[in-house]
């Protein structure tokens, strides 16, 4: 890379907050084609602790009554 763009870049991404830092490295990754799918956890954890106790059980009842087998048949 130029050290002289390179030397720009940092200093302009030293000056954005860490939310446009990311969008940053986001469009760096869809020009290399490198770029993520989904969302970052962290703004996902607004989400927990909202599935209730009850629905839980019957979450975890499915998935290992489902989950624990193997159907030959299928493959």
């Amino acid at each position: 890379m130029n050290p002289t763009l390179e030397k720009e870049l940092r200093e302009q991404l030293d000056r954005l907050a860490p939310e446009k830092q990311r969008q940053v490295l986001e469009f760096a990754r869809a020009l290399g084609g490198t770029s993520l799918r989904g969302v970052p956890g962290e703004s996902l954890s607004r989400f927990g602790g909202t599935i209730e106790a009850a629905d839980l059980v019957v979450i975890t009842e499915a998935i290992e009554e489902a989950c624990e087998q193997v159907r030959l048949d299928e493959w």
